[in-house]
């Protein structure tokens, strides 16, 4: 049995040519923005990818197909499509089965890069431990699957709404390594800096590289995670977010709102406290990651 794998024209000659390529999620453009500023924003991320010299690969679900890139009549029907199934491990096979469109996050994604050989996957910020977690055992599947799929995977730290504390407990105890992108400090997505030390520090796309290979060879499963500081140019820092934060976490709280419709309804609130600053600096910080996620496909192919 063969996985239901499509790939377009692009990302299969870069394959067959054993070109660099890099993975992108597709929750992004269903979930975390309006039409068009989400299509606008998928191809400037596409484009970045392909200015530093690798070939993007935007992952979702489609007619019973996962579609490993795609062209800009399917990125602009996805970025349409008002009723997409967020999938995880979870639902991605219930989502292929249905025939259903579906939006790939951190951990299905993951999944389906390993599946197409794509060994490269950049995002905005993985999801981690919930805050509350210790009575609502609400913990992202990014965090396991980290663990299990050898893909490296570039997020500017784990998104600043969660508990990041426990979150890199749970990273260091699934034997994940987490590595800050030239500084000791682990991100906290808009911000640069969590107050928290990163477990690992590496200084260039050509060590990190080096770190995926020699995982591989070792025979180790899972995959690592690269935690890229947002630029200084685009950051919110510590002190201005965390009480948007806090207020926004205790609105969701007060309406009662869980699982996955935790984390758009807190993006959506901190949009609206920020004034629309949060949604600026999560598209530079994603933008930066592609360009870092290209150095690292690039270097992986060189070395490999």
């Amino acid at each position: 049995m063969t996985a239901p794998l499509v790939y377009s024209p692009e990302v299969r000659a870069a394959l067959d040519e054993g070109r660099a390529v890099v993975a992108l999620e597709s929750t992004i453009i269903t979930h975390g923005m309006p039409y068009p500023q989400n299509l606008e924003t998928a191809r400037a991320v596409e484009a970045e990818v392909r200015a530093a010299g690798a070939v993007p690969a935007t992952i979702a679900v489609m007619a019973g197909h996962i579609h490993i890139g795609l062209t800009e009549a399917e990125l602009d029907a996805l970025a349409q499509t008002p009723d997409a199934m967020k999938l995880s491990r979870a639902d991605l096979a219930a989502c292929l089965a249905l025939g259903r469109v579906g939006a790939t996050t951190v951990a299905a994604t993951m999944i389906a890069a390993h599946l197409a050989g794509i060994r490269v996957f950049a995002t905005g910020g993985i999801g981690g431990v919930h805050r509350g977690a210790e009575t609502s055992f609400d913990i992202s599947a990014d965090l396991s699957e980290l663990a299990a799929t050898p893909v490296t995977v570039v997020a500017a730290g784990a998104k600043a709404i969660l508990d990041l504390p426990k979150t890199l407990e749970v990273l260091e105890t699934l034997g994940v390594p987490v590595i800050a992108l030239g500084q000791d400090d682990f991100p906290a997505f808009w911000s640069r800096s969590s107050g928290l030390k990163a477990p690992l520090r590496m200084d260039s796309a050509a060590q990190i590289a080096a770190a995926h290979l020699i995982r591989a060879r070792l025979g180790l499963p899972g995959g690592q995670l690269i935690a890229n500081p947002i630029p200084e140019a685009a950051e919110i820092s510590r002190a201005e977010i965390t009480p948007v934060i806090e207020t926004a976490l205790a609105e969701a709280e007060a309406q009662r709102i869980s699982a996955k419709a935790v984390t758009p309804f807190l993006l959506q609130r901190i949009f609206e406290l920020t004034d629309g600053r949060s949604l600026a600096s999560n598209i530079a910080l994603v933008m930066n990651n592609a360009r870092l996620g290209a150095a690292i496909a690039l270097e992986i192919t060189r070395q490999g």
